[in-house]
């Protein structure tokens, strides 16, 4: 068997083929490599919000209200990564307040096996972000935007502020735990999704 030398115009055909090879790969790929992959930023993938305070995360966060002015209870996890107990302090419009009491490495879920965190002015109409100022023994206040959701979707129902609640009220954590992803993803479930 008798080896040939390719000759130019079999060359040729080769680079050809090659070269349209890498650029069909390139236009396959390029999108990830120009688009940054959702999976590398973190971000709340529902209706409430994601925010660290100091040795606190909130997950999920709404205030769930019938209306602008009207009462707006607090919903989410909040986690205390710290090695003591520590209390957050959630203010809202027009001077109301509610406290989240959390244990040490603990989260507490506000949801129907706490006591309501309810603001008495939600501080915003369902469907804005109403801002809210987060503060904590040793830590710089901080004013975040929270969404208000009201009754239209079955998951917030239940959570919409009853005449009888107390607007001051402290929810305390009731179970113990590492904030993992594992935790987030069971506290957010349990908050309402």
């Amino acid at each position: 068997m008798r080896i040939t030398a390719m000759n130019r115009v079999q060359r040729g055909k080769l680079v050809l083929a090659a070269a349209a090879v890498g650029v069909g790969l390139l236009s396959v790929t390029g999108c990830g490599y120009i688009n940054a992959q959702q999976t590398t930023h973190q971000y709340a993938a529902s209706d409430g919000i994601r925010e660290d305070f100091g040795p606190f995360q909130l997950r999920n966060i709404v205030i769930v209200s019938e209306g602008e002015g009207k009462p707006g209870r607090v919903i989410g996890a909040v986690y205390n990564t710290s090695k003591s107990d520590a209390t957050l302090t959630i203010k809202g419009s027009g001077g109301s307040q509610t406290s989240v009491s959390v244990k040490a490495g603990a989260y507490t879920l506000l949801n129907d096996s706490t006591d309501a965190a309810t603001l008495s002015n939600a501080g915003g109409k369902p469907g804005s972000l109403a801002p809210v100022t987060l503060s904590a023994p040793g830590t710089s206040a901080r004013e975040i935007k929270v969404p208000v959701m009201d009754g239209t979707l079955a998951e917030y129902k239940t959570y919409l502020p009853t005449p009888s609640a107390t607007p001051t009220s402290t929810s305390t954590s009731t179970s113990t735990g590492s904030p993992t992803s594992t935790s987030t993803a069971h506290a957010t479930a349990t908050a309402g999704h």
